[in-house]
């Protein structure tokens, strides 16, 4: 995802950003968005936990949090770039 899409990304994308005591996968900055790209251990009870209170978090800062998960990601890359899109308002900042 960050070499064939997000590196290029029209608006700057960091990765693995520290925000509050959080990292987020990717993170941009002018969009306010983060991008969690999740593996297996996020779908345990705990880690669904977890991911839920991160979320509330992050909203709570205005940051939007959309999640992905690694098939997704490797299975249905245009489709996972396209919903990235959609982020993008109409008149971008």
């Amino acid at each position: 995802l960050w070499y064939k899409y997000l590196k290029t990304f029209q608006f700057r994308v960091l990765r693995q950003r520290p925000i509050d005591h959080f990292i987020a996968d990717f993170y941009c900055h002018t969009l306010k968005l983060v991008i969690e790209v999740d593996g297996e251990s996020h779908y345990t009870d705990d880690g669904q936990a977890y991911d839920q209170e991160r979320t509330q978090r992050l909203e709570g800062y205005g940051i939007k949090v959309i999640r992905f998960t690694n098939r997704q990601v490797l299975d249905d890359f245009e489709k996972v770039c396209e919903e990235i899109e959609r982020m993008i308002p109409p008149s971008p900042p």
